[in-house]
């Protein structure tokens, strides 16, 4: 589905001083996996995420999803972004919307996808809303469901729910479990909490302190449908957990050393 080799990208005009983002990084997303990467701040996690949805050109390496190489803004991928993105003039269908209209798909068709994902995300009722009317909990599920009317094989997420309180924030992280096991599309997510990459991910992928490289690929065991509460409760959760944070620490001790 996803592979990303021997990727490496500098940000920076050539000839002047530039900084290595990532470095020679390889890595494998089976179809209708969801991955999450981990690392530590500013390590180059949502430079490959943009690298895979075509929206940054890796300076070296190639990036290829079903077989075909990534040149541009790929088709294939769906975006949700930290910062909700909403268009504060329209309204929460519209928003939902807008992202059919722009792939060309007609009026009345775009519209009846809106409604089934406003309806999937729990926004029924909502729908003639504005942005500034709705919580931001509520916000992030209009983008959410923006992304996922859009037919594509794969979501890219970059840190969707960092914005959100703790409470909104694990509401957030039940209902994209519930709505990916209906939909099983396949999910790379970005996040900075080792909480949330093992309880959404079948796979941690942790990345290294910049230059970003794949430090580790950790297979996450616990069985779908996945009840939040319930994997937390596990001692296998706790142990992962741990192992994660002393693996962050000890980058963040390199770093300073």
């Amino acid at each position: 589905m996803i592979n990303v080799a021997s990727v490496t990208h500098r940000y920076g005009a050539p000839g002047r001083e530039q900084t290595l983002a990532l470095s020679e990084v390889n890595l494998e997303v089976e179809k209708n996996e969801f991955v999450t990467l981990l690392g530590p701040s500013g390590c180059g996690k949502t430079t490959l995420m943009r690298a895979i949805g075509g929206l940054v050109t890796p300076s070296q390496g190639k990036i290829t999803v079903n077989g075909r190489a990534v040149s541009g803004p790929n088709q294939d991928c769906a975006i949700v972004f930290q910062s909700f993105a909403l268009m504060p003039w329209a309204t929460v269908l519209q928003n939902v919307a807008f992202g059919l209209e722009m792939r060309g798909v007609e009026k009345a068709g775009r519209m009846e996808k809106a409604m089934a994902g406003i309806e999937l995300v729990g926004l029924k009722g909502f729908e003639n809303k504005y942005p500034k009317e709705l919580s931001g909990g509520m916000q992030q599920r209009v983008g959410l469901a923006r992304a996922l009317v859009i037919s594509t094989p794969i979501m890219l997420m970059d840190e969707p729910f960092g914005a959100l309180d703790h409470q909104t924030r694990r509401y957030m992280q039940e209902e994209l479990l519930r709505i990916w096991q209906q939909d099983q599309r396949t999910v790379v997510f970005v996040t900075h909490d080792m909480e949330e990459a093992i309880l959404l991910g079948d796979k941690v992928v942790l990345m290294s302190n910049r230059p970003g490289r794949i430090e580790e690929v950790i297979d996450v065991s616990f069985t779908r449908p996945r009840d939040p509460e319930e994997v937390e409760r596990l001692p296998e959760f706790t142990e992962l957990k741990e192992y994660l944070w002393n693996r962050l620490k000890q980058m963040h001790e390199m770093s300073m050393a």
